[in-house]
């Protein structure tokens, strides 16, 4: 199980390097749970990274069903440097739209690079915004060629994905993930309570930003509290 920890700054990005964290995932939390930060930081933070041998991974934002929008961001993230390009569906309200959307994603990204990885992310908490299941995502996203398969949460009020998906629903998203040959990511407010239950579900990839700072979401990484977390999810 890799750890994604999220910064949204070079300093935020040294201290989840120095940390430990495997994945450096780029975002803007002022812009959202998949809040997208600008090509320039996206571009040094991956010359940074790389230094240190780990993978890149960049948010493209909560996007409305907009596939041409949300492939031109999806390209601009990839030639910003992103390993991994993360989608998020929140404006996507079945699984129609779903595979259009990601199609147009996939094919913008994978023609640029096809080494590049497709992140499709949906909501624990979609029935709030009136988005598509996740539950629905994991078959028509892999016949639209994305990589992997996300859940996280769209409102950030301070409530955990498993405030809004029962466990048996994790679960049966884990396994349809797997099933259709694609990677799943779990996040959404992870708490320290939760790393135990999360080996058990046995995600690919678990995303974090919350847990490693030093008050809210908004504050910021500390280092410390990134080996503390990679130390859990090891130990």
């Amino acid at each position: 199980m890799k750890v994604l920890v999220s910064p949204m700054s070079i300093a935020e990005a040294i201290e989840a390097i120095e940390g430990g964290a495997d994945i450096i995932d780029v975002k803007n939390p002022a812009e959202g749970s998949l809040g997208a930060n600008f090509p320039w930081v996206i571009r040094e933070i991956s010359e940074l990274a790389r230094k240190h041998g780990k993978e890149i991974s960049a948010t493209t934002g909560d996007l409305p069903y907009k596939p041409g929008t949300a492939s031109l961001a999806a390209l601009g993230a990839a030639v910003a440097g992103a390993d991994y390009i993360k989608v998020g569906l929140y404006g996507v309200r079945n699984a129609e739209e779903a595979y259009e959307m990601m199609s147009a994603v996939t094919k913008a990204v994978k023609d640029y690079d096809p080494r590049k990885k497709v992140v499709a992310a949906g909501y624990g908490d979609f029935y709030r915004i009136n988005a598509v299941s996740p539950l629905d995502l994991p078959e028509v996203v892999s016949k639209a060629g994305v990589d992997i398969v996300m859940v996280d949460t769209a409102i950030k009020d301070g409530t955990a994905l498993f405030d809004h998906m029962k466990i048996d629903d994790i679960q049966r998203f884990v396994k349809l993930a797997h099933d259709n040959g694609l990677l799943v990511a779990l996040a959404g407010n992870i708490g320290w309570g939760h790393i135990e239950l999360l080996k058990e579900l046995s995600p690919d990839i678990i995303g974090v930003r919350s847990i490693v700072c030093e008050g809210d979401r908004s504050s910021m990484i500390k280092r410390e509290l990134v080996v503390r977390l990679m130390e859990a999810v090891q130990g």
